[in-house]
């Protein structure tokens, strides 16, 4: 890639330099480093938002949407030609943002650790909010150890809608910053973002040990937490290839550089197992940067995304620069973290087989409601004539060292009435697959229980939403 211009990133309307900075410099310590010091570590995993800065995005026909992101999980270069709004680009001390004087006002800060990116969570919300109001799901993945949350969501709550003169709310009516090439060289190493999926897979080829990363919500936290290293990582966040989501007769296909929030809105309910599965994968500052390659790429057992594409029969295409090649899901996972996927490949797109089955579900265990790791999950998907089960796949995640399907649960379920009878009877036969162990997230036997339950639970939730009377809910 022809060297450019000098990387720049344009923060709380000001262009900074990114000469220098070292691959695996997390946009958190960049920012740090220039003095915005609001925003904090915490955890360093994405799980707290301490680290929660605004980015803008695409919004599609040419808009532009404020998202909050973990600041301490995204590589400082991949903010190269991006635009970056911090607590302290919001307001001052002097002219307070709407959100900061609610803050304020209300209670909503004590120690003041969390604040920061606790507000720049609420004013992604506040500038999307419409008439329904502020949701409070958009700052679940935030916490506060010593106000509590009612001085919080009071603050939430009392926010109007942002003023006409409002210079990020007026920034959303024009068009998102582009996705430029860049080179960002450090001492160690570099940050590239290529041109096309074509230099990517050049790259790759070249360098068998560079680092793909899009929305690096994994790959950050071993950066962070186990000292993770290379000297060349690939931003491929933005390849238009990967970005798109197209639907043809006989099956939907999802880029792998969609972020889950990106998915959400697009599908807008047209896969109800993956509408069920958004809100309870992690928090919405992991889904504005997580990406379904990204949670199929890392091969990891408990990712909520694999149950749910296993039941909705899956498949993965791979790209390489010889071309590529289509993996049916349930055969893409090979052990522990390990896949099919070689080296100079990358996931270019998943696709999903049309029709859908008219029963869907997806059930997750975990210790907190939002913004865990699931100890069980269940992704299921039923097709139903006549009352009998004609075709069923259920994938499972967290039972085994990597995501299964349940072959024999799903030979129980077929060619037998779909009631509460036989989801009981396929249940033990469900609580007998895969292999759980006992670990600090659940025991084997809670987890076999949860599998043994999760049909039933599916079969009542079904009966409620068609208002089935109790005693054909039981049948």
């Amino acid at each position: 890639m022809a060297d450019g211009p000098a990387p720049q990133v344009t923060v709380n309307g000001e262009a900074l330099g990114l000469a220098g900075t070292e691959p695996c410099t997390n946009a958190l310590d960049w920012l740090r480093a220039q003095g915005l010091t609001g925003a904090k570590e915490g955890c360093a995993e994405g799980e707290c938002g301490a680290c929660a800065v605004l980015v803008a995005r695409p919004d599609g026909d040419g808009r532009t949407r404020w998202a909050a992101v973990n600041s301490c999980l995204l590589p400082a270069g991949s903010l190269a030609g991006q635009e970056v709004v911090t607590a302290e680009g919001l307001g001052t001390p002097e002219a307070l943002h709407p959100v900061q004087h609610e803050m304020a006002v209300r209670g909503g800060s004590q120690c003041g650790y969390c604040t920061p990116g606790l507000v720049c969570s609420m004013a992604a919300e506040y500038y999307r909010a419409g008439p329904d109001g502020f949701d409070l799901e958009a700052i679940s993945g935030n916490l506060c150890r010593c106000t509590g949350y009612r001085p919080i969501r009071d603050a939430a709550f009392a926010l109007g809608a942002p003023a006409s003169d409002d210079p990020l709310a007026g920034r959303m009516a024009e068009t998102p910053p582009s996705a430029v090439p860049t080179r960002v060289a450090g001492v160690t190493g570099s940050y590239v973002r290529p041109n096309d999926l074509s230099e990517v897979l050049h790259l790759l080829r070249e360098n068998p040990d560079a680092v793909l990363v899009a929305g690096s919500t994994d790959w950050g936290v071993d950066v962070n937490l186990r000292g993770a290293r290379t000297r060349l990582v690939i931003g491929i966040d933005q390849l238009p290839e990967l970005r798109e989501l197209t639907r043809s007769t006989d099956h939907l296909e999802l880029g792998a550089g969609l972020t889950l929030a990106e998915l959400e809105r697009a599908l807008a309910g047209t896969v109800p197992l993956l509408d069920a599965v958004f809100p309870q994968f992690a928090s919405p500052l992991i889904r504005n940067g997580a990406t379904v390659g990204g949670n199929l790429a890392t091969g990891s057992p408990i990712g909520d995304l694999a149950p749910a594409l296993l039941a909705l029969e899956a498949t993965v295409v791979l790209q390489s620069a010889a071309g590529e090649r289509v993996v049916p899901l349930e055969q893409y996972f090979t052990g522990y973290r390990r896949s099919v996927r070689h080296r100079h490949e990358l996931i270019r797109s998943v696709r999903i087989p049309l029709p859908l089955s008219e029963i869907a579900g997806f059930a997750k265990v975990a210790k907190r409601r939002f913004d865990d790791i699931s100890s069980v999950a269940v992704g299921t998907a039923l097709r139903v004539d006549d009352g009998v089960v004609v075709r069923a796949r259920i994938g499972i995640g967290g039972i085994a060292a990597t995501p299964v399907r349940a072959l024999a649960t799903e030979a129980a379920l077929e060619g037998r009435p779909w009631t509460r009878a036989t989801a009981r009877s396929a249940g033990a036969v469900l609580r007998e697959e895969g292999t759980p162990i006992d670990d600090h997230r659940a025991s084997a036997a809670y987890r076999r229980a949860v599998l043994a339950t999760s049909l039933v639970r599916l079969h009542a939730e079904r009966a409620a939403s068609e208002g089935a009377a109790p005693e054909q809910a039981s049948a």
